[in-house]
């Protein structure tokens, strides 16, 4: 397994934004599919986001859709959930993964092999 980086989370008050990214710790190939979670405390995971190799595919939760934004920069083997109009039930550990091709829905946590620690995002009222 390869380990995981996030970065840029943060206290942010309700309707302003977060950009978050990951990176894995050591140089890798590529993955074929990149994805974001969260996991807000009591609760379990659920799905946030993800993006195909290509960019030409990508999935979001209902509760995200049109305020989170996922992409990836491929020639860094990087990838980005830019979070606007946050909310407090935002309020989450978010989690990036990744993983190899697979004919596993890329919308669900069994498609990805190699995951972060977590990183803190809280939005104030």
């Amino acid at each position: 397994q390869v380990r995981l980086v996030e970065s840029g989370g943060g206290l942010v008050q309700a309707g302003g934004s977060l950009r978050l990214s990951c990176a894995p710790s050591r140089y890798t190939l590529r993955f074929y599919s990149v994805a974001w979670f969260r996991q807000a405390p009591g609760k379990e995971r659920e799905f946030v986001a993800s993006i195909s190799w290509d960019s030409d595919t990508t999935y979001y939760s209902e509760s995200v859709k049109g305020r989170f934004t996922i992409a990836r920069e491929d020639a860094k083997n990087t990838w980005y959930l830019q979070m606007d109009s946050l909310q407090p039930e935002d309020t989450a550990v978010y989690i990036c993964a990744s993983g190899l091709k697979s004919t596993i829905s890329i919308n669900t946590s069994r498609a990805y092999s190699n995951w972060g620690q977590g990183i803190q995002v809280t939005v104030s009222s």
